[in-house]
């Protein structure tokens, strides 16, 4: 199947009906990303993970302890299906999706999906995601630990501060260009600074590919 990059953008759940579909680790770390959303999420599964039975227990979410049924798609907006090794059950889902116009993300089932599931990094209100459109999902989360390290506390707190900054400004600057030039200079010497370090397998293989392009074309490389 070819990458495909997909159109990017945030979907707002607050408050909207969400479903998930299994019980085990993956399904608990959708769940939270989802009531940290404010979804209103249903867990359907026989059996959960501590994780999930905690949330159900308190309410949190609501659990159907039993198989998946068709009538659980009424009303939702989005399914995450969680459920490895079945691909039948995953074309299904994405043959209901269509007809009942819901978006779903099948793990692992790229192709009987109609949104991705970026890594997502999140510091105080930043979020960044992280995607190699299906290329290489290990990649992502390897960048999303790092990412992790360089936006640690502090920088939470300097956009928090930011936030409190424009705030103060749209109350005693009613000029909007005179705003504009206050926060970019409160932004003046900020950067993203970063350099990546590959490992030695590609730097191998990379090395040959220059040598077989170089003397495939010709080119004499001195020592």
């Amino acid at each position: 199947m070819a990458p495909n990059p997909g159109f990017p953008l945030v979907l707002d759940v607050k408050s909207w009906p969400v479903l998930v579909i299994g019980g085990d680790e993956e399904a608990a770390e959708k769940t939270q990303r989802l009531l940290e959303s404010g979804a209103r999420v249903t867990v359907i599964s026989p059996t959960l993970n501590e994780p999930l039975r905690q949330l159900a227990a308190s309410a949190k979410i609501i659990h159907r302890g039993r198989h998946f049924r068709e009538t659980d798609l009424e009303q939702t907006i989005l399914v995450l299906n969680t459920l490895r090794g079945d691909r039948d059950f995953a074309k299904m889902l994405i043959a209901k999706a269509r007809e009942k116009k819901f978006l779903l993300w099948s793990v692992d089932y790229p192709e009987a999906s109609s949104v991705t599931m970026p890594a997502v990094v999140a510091s105080g209100h930043v979020r960044v995601a992280v995607s190699t459109s299906g290329m290489a999902p290990a990649l992502s989360g390897f960048m999303k630990e790092d990412l992790e390290r360089i936006l640690d506390p502090e920088f939470a707190s300097f956009v928090e501060w930011l936030g409190q900054l424009r705030e103060q400004a749209k109350a005693s600057e009613p000029d909007a260009e005179k705003r504009r030039t206050l926060l970019r200079e409160a932004l003046d010497g900020f950067r993203l600074l970063g350099k990546v370090q590959y490992p030695k397998v590609w730097l191998d293989e990379n090395a040959k590919r220059t040598g077989e392009t170089t003397a495939a074309s010709g080119v004499k490389r001195e020592a």
